[in-house]
C-alpha cells in the first residue's frame, strides 16, 4: 500500500464516521488523522480529500445519483458510498489525480472494506462519472489552473 492510499484509508473512515456522526469537532478530525498517518504532509492531503467531499457533497452525490442507475446515494451501503464520494472528488475536482488512480484506488477500497460485491460495483460508477461529459471538462483543468 503505498503512503497517499493510507491517506484515503483514512479519509474513507473519517468520510464513514461523518454519516453517523456530523457534528464531530473539527480537532478529533484532525488528531484522528495525524495519530494514523504520523506524517504531515500526508495528513494534509486525507484531511483535503474529506474537506472537499464535504465542500462538495451536494454536487457529487448528484452526480453519483445520475450516474448510478436505480441507485439512490443514500441507499447505498455506507463504505461504497464514502468510496464513490472521495473517488468522484478526486474525478471532478483533483486534476492532478490521474482519472485510473482515482478509479483503482476507489476498488481498492471497496475490495479492502466493502462486500465482495463492491469492488465491481465502485468499478462501474467510476468508469461511468469518468466517461461523463462534465467529469472529462472537470478533469481536464490543467493543474496550473487550480488555485
Amino acid at each position: 500500500m503505498t503512503r497517499r492510499s493510507r491517506a484515503r484509508e483514512v479519509a474513507l473512515q473519517l468520510l464513514f464516521q461523518r454519516d453517523h456522526n456530523p457534528h464531530i469537532d473539527r480537532a478529533d478530525l484532525e488528531r484522528f488523522a495525524r495519530d494514523r498517518l504520523r506524517d504531515a504532509g500526508l495528513a494534509v492531503f486525507c484531511l483535503s480529500l474529506y474537506d472537499g467531499v464535504v465542500t462538495q457533497l451536494a454536487d457529487i452525490d448528484r452526480r453519483l445519483t445520475e450516474t448510478a442507475a436505480n441507485w439512490r446515494v443514500a441507499r447505498m451501503a455506507g463504505v461504497d458510498r464514502n468510496v464513490l464520494r472521495m473517488g468522484a472528488y478526486e474525478l471532478l475536482f483533483t486534476p492532478q489525480t490521474p482519472a485510473a488512480v482515482a478509479i483503482n484506488e476507489g476498488i481498492e477500497l471497496a475490495r479492502r472494506f466493502g462486500s465482495a460485491d463492491s469492488p465491481a460495483f465502485v468499478n462501474g460508477i467510476l468508469d461511468q462519472l469518468r466517461k461523463a461529459p462534465a467529469a472529462q471538462a472537470t478533469s481536464e483543468v490543467p493543474p496550473e489552473a487550480v488555485g
